[in-house]
């Protein structure tokens, strides 16, 4: 029997084995689907900046069982792509090696943590563990009574994550304050290298970004980056010293480091270069999907490591590795128009289309839009198996 293998148990990861499963059913054939990953969920990342991160997954095996695919639980710590084998670590430690015929390295992000002093005392929502070590720290903040910053909280970082924490730590704090009766004074404080607001959302949105901070009182360190953390402070570039218990780190992502493993061309992002088929460019019998891969969105413009692009991506991957296998006609990638919905907490949200990105909806109804996103539309069936078949032949969100 042929072998998929599937490298990566994210939106692209997952979506990537149910495409293969749908294609290789739809042919009539008989095709083994893995897919390894460290974890047992598929963790909903683009939610870890909210409250109860821990809540935000889904089983993997609710997912890839009632359609078929073979779930191993390890890490992988090696590609070897001339004798098409995978090696990995298991839960227990034992040593792994996985053979395939064809492999999806679909292994997503990672942020790129700050190595300034005191770097340790930094928090992060880049993973469940890290999201959920930050809620659990924000709850704690009560216990330190009389201590100077208790309720200031800095963001380091205004780009889209950057923006969804700030925005919506204001409301956190308050409610944790005033649950245990503290009078002492809410700040959030955002702190970019940029002198403007999330630069790489561009000119479009920026009035609501604006708006939105000015509106939550959110105090801005622009033009600046942290020098130093400790438990009780942060020194900024230009030698301000800001009393906090809380600095939050969001500036910056690079793809899996698993893309060095394969002899292709890679982006500054370490991404590696993909044809219209998502194929490796130069690495036969290798895909790539989500954030781990740069394809070609629409003319002179390239996939973002965002949950919008990981989904198709991940379905045109499964049907084409499924193909390549089998024979049969691949599909090239063509995704949605590019849009940006970025929520700003109680200031509502901003919606944008385009890769000038235009702004077509703010407020209440932006917000709503925003809700949907993320409570029902990335979120995959489960328990079924026709469901979720289906969803992966869906390549398009429109």
């Amino acid at each position: 029997m042929k072998d998929i293998l599937v490298i990566g148990g994210g939106f692209a990861g997952v979506w990537s084995a149910a495409g293969a499963v749908r294609a290789t059913r739809e042919a009539g054939e008989e095709v083994r689907v893995t897919l390894v990953s460290g974890g047992d969920d598929l963790v909903v990342r683009p939610r870890l900046y909210e409250e109860e991160p821990e809540s935000k997954r889904v089983p993997l095996d609710r997912v890839l069982g009632p359609i078929g695919v073979r779930r191993v639980t390890a890490t992988v710590t090696g590609i070897d792509t001339g004798a098409r084998t995978v090696r990995a670590v298991g839960r227990a430690g034992e040593d792994l090696t996985l053979s395939y015929d064809k492999l999806v390295l679909a292994a997503g992000s990672r942020l790129v943590r700050p190595d300034f002093p005191g770097a340790r005392n930094v928090f992060d929502v880049d993973t469940l563990t890290t999201a959920a070590a930050f809620d659990h720290h924000l709850r704690r903040l009560p216990q330190r009574a009389a201590y100077p910053g208790r309720y200031t909280a800095v963001v380091v970082g205004a780009g889209f994550t950057g923006l969804e924490v700030a925005t919506g730590l204001g409301d956190r704090l308050r409610a944790i304050a005033n649950a245990h009766g503290a009078g002492e004074e809410v700040r959030v404080v955002l702190v970019d290298r940029a002198d403007v607001l999330g630069p790489e959302l561009g000119p479009g949105p920026r009035p609501q970004i604006d708006g939105a901070v000015d509106e939550l009182k959110i105090e801005r360190r622009l033009g600046r980056t942290v020098a130093s953390a400790t438990a009780e402070d942060v020194t900024l570039s230009d030698g301000e010293v800001i009393p906090t218990a809380t600095v939050v780190w969001t500036a910056g992502m690079v793809a899996s480091s698993l893309t060095a493993q394969i002899p292709g061309e890679r982006d500054r992002l370490g991404r590696l270069s993909v044809d219209a088929y998502l194929r490796v460019t130069g690495v036969p019998d290798v895909y790539a999907a989500g954030d781990t891969a740069s394809a070609l969105a629409e003319e002179g413009h390239y996939t973002t490591q965002s949950c919008q692009h990981a989904q198709p991506m991940g379905k045109f991957a499964g049907h084409n590795v499924a193909a390549d296998l089998l024979g049969t006609d691949p599909l090239p990638f063509t995704p949605d128009p590019y849009g940006v919905c970025l929520d700003l907490g109680p200031a509502g949200a901003v919606v944008t289309q385009g890769w000038d990105r235009t702004v077509q909806m703010t407020g209440e109804g932006a917000k709503s839009l925003k809700r949907d996103i993320n409570t029902l539309w990335i979120y995959p069936p489960v328990d079924d198996a026709e469901q979720i078949l289906a969803q992966a032949g869906r390549f398009s969100n429109l």
